[in-house]
């Protein structure tokens, strides 16, 4: 008896010990990971297993019509939608200058947007009141396709059309790499490692874009160089998922 008690101490140690090498070693990999990204400058903003770092506009937790699944960030409004509530989801923090590389996928249908500079403020009820939008469409089937290529995914939406078609089709992931950096007056959109947007970010050539579009009258539109990043709830009952979003601050 003494013998097998020995033998199951023993066992119970190691077992221990291998249990906190483990522990020790997914901690290691886990920094090291961190530490990379870190280093080339990127920060996380979605990482799949929570919405930390998001809430909704303006201030608000973020409801069940947001989903976690499969990695990605979901909007299903189709059982939580009243009296045309909307769910566009904002960082909780604000930024300036950054690349924001972001996947994301439409269904059939589907309108969005991701939005920058937004002044997240409850005299405005909507955050394109005041930040730019990169569109984010079906640009098959919904109507705003039909408007002209400024309102097609890709564009700085009303104000400059893609140069090129390279949207993948529904239920695939596409991938933005989003760059505004007002230190060099640069905006630039890459859709799917193509190039297809640039546009200045401030000063006469802004004025003058924003002149030409429906914003012309919006007195808050784009003023402001620093705000929050928004993914638009366009108000439709379609799904929008997004997914894999870090940003670099330059």
């Amino acid at each position: 008896m003494k013998k097998l008690m020995i033998f199951l101490t023993v066992v119970f140690v190691l077992g221990c010990k291998q249990k906190e090498k483990q522990e020790t070693t997914t901690e290691i990999v886990e920094v090291e990971k961190e530490v990379v990204q870190e280093e080339n400058g990127w920060q996380v903003l979605f990482d799949g297993t929570s919405f930390d770092g998001w809430h909704v506009y303006p201030g608000k937790e973020v409801p069940d019509a947001w989903q976690l699944e499969d990695g990605a960030m979901i909007l299903r409004t189709s059982s939580y939608r009243k009296d045309g509530t909307r769910f566009n989801m904002v960082t909780d923090k604000e930024y300036s200058n950054f690349q924001l590389s972001i996947e994301w996928m439409v269904t059939e249908g589907a309108n969005s947007g991701i939005m920058w500079s937004v002044v997240e403020d409850e005299k405005y009820p909507e955050p394109y009141y005041t930040g730019p939008e990169i569109q984010v469409l079906d640009n098959i089937n919904h109507p705003d396709a039909k408007n002209g290529t400024t309102h097609q995914a890709g564009a700085l939406y009303d104000m400059v059309a893609p140069s090129k078609d390279v949207v993948k089709p529904i239920g695939e992931w596409n991938t933005y790499l989003i760059t505004i950096n007002h230190k060099t007056n640069e905006g630039i959109v890459v859709l799917n490692g193509i190039k297809i947007v640039e546009f200045p970010v401030n000063g006469e050539g802004w004025e003058t874009m924003v002149a030409n579009s429906k914003f012309e009258t919006w007195e808050v539109f784009g003023k402001s160089k620093t705000g929050k990043i928004a993914l638009q709830d366009h108000g439709e009952a379609i799904s929008i998922g997004y997914r894999n979003i870090k940003i670099k601050e330059l």
